[in-house]
């Protein structure tokens, strides 16, 4: 476990208090807690409404017309630029399996 010491504003400090109290714990659990949870929003997944994916197809598929056709020798050279990366670790594989079970399950 790591400690980290933070200069908070009086305010604050005693807003973060006041609802480490009212859950009944300490003000170091309120405070993990409180960053778990702002943490772990940015690795939420949230499903796209009907709407929203049309007009994501639609883009694409403007794209694709605006780009036109390209010939299999360009193709190749584009491939080659791309940038080259390793086989999927087992842990990322869970955490891709669970997502997408998370992902599944929202569509029912």
């Amino acid at each position: 476990m790591s400690r980290l010491t933070v200069r908070l504003p009086g305010t604050l400090h005693q807003q973060l208090v006041s609802l480490a109290q009212k859950e009944g714990i300490s003000l170091n659990q309120y405070i993990v807690y409180a960053l778990t949870r702002q943490v772990s929003r940015s690795y939420t997944v949230t499903s796209l409404s009907e709407n929203n994916i049309k007009q994501q197809k639609q883009s694409f598929s403007d794209l694709i017309e605006e780009l036109g056709e390209t010939d299999d020798q360009t193709i190749d050279h584009i491939l080659e630029q791309r940038e080259k990366v390793g086989p999927i670790e087992e842990d990322h594989q869970t955490i891709i399996d669970q997502l997408s079970q998370k992902i599944a399950h929202t569509k029912t």
